[in-house]
């Protein structure tokens, strides 16, 4: 079952971040492909479609909040399960992130990097099992 899911896009606009994540992933045995802003992620998300996608919420062009509604409207891409991952704390964003169908939301400043790979592997063993939720249904809200 591991082998299924072994991809990932690594969203985020801050570089340092963006490779330490990468490393970490890579040693979990995930292949990682990264983007820095919003019309990378869009772009690379619909031509690779990976097994998974941890998106940051603030980057230039497009944010995660938008760049989530359209990955989540289109048709190649509404399947993919989405975990944002952010440093905002504000409960409107947390709830934005889940009514526009993110499986997952994760406070950067709160989470160690082991923490959102366990986060990454329950998200895509749900996903594996067949209790991902379809596209539209807004999911129970994450544990604290």
């Amino acid at each position: 079952m591991a082998d299924t899911y072994k991809s990932i896009l690594l969203v985020d606009d801050d570089l340092t971040l963006r490779e330490m994540y990468a490393e970490r992933l890579k040693a979990e045995g995930f292949s990682v492909e990264m983007a820095k802003d919003g019309e990378e992620a869009i772009r690379k998300a619909t031509d690779l479609r990976p097994n998974l996608i941890l998106l940051d919420v603030m980057m230039p062009k497009i944010n995660g909040l938008d760049v989530l509604k359209r990955l989540k409207e289109q048709e190649e891409t509404g399947e993919i399960p989405v975990i944002v991952l952010t440093a905002l704390i504000q409960d409107r964003e947390k709830m934005e992130s889940i009514t526009r169908g993110a499986d997952d939301y994760i406070v950067k400043s709160e989470t160690m990097p082991g923490d959102v790979i366990q986060k990454i592997h329950a998200v895509l063993e749900k996903k594996a099992a067949g209790e991902a939720k379809p596209s539209g249904e807004t999911p129970a809200a994450p544990a604290q």
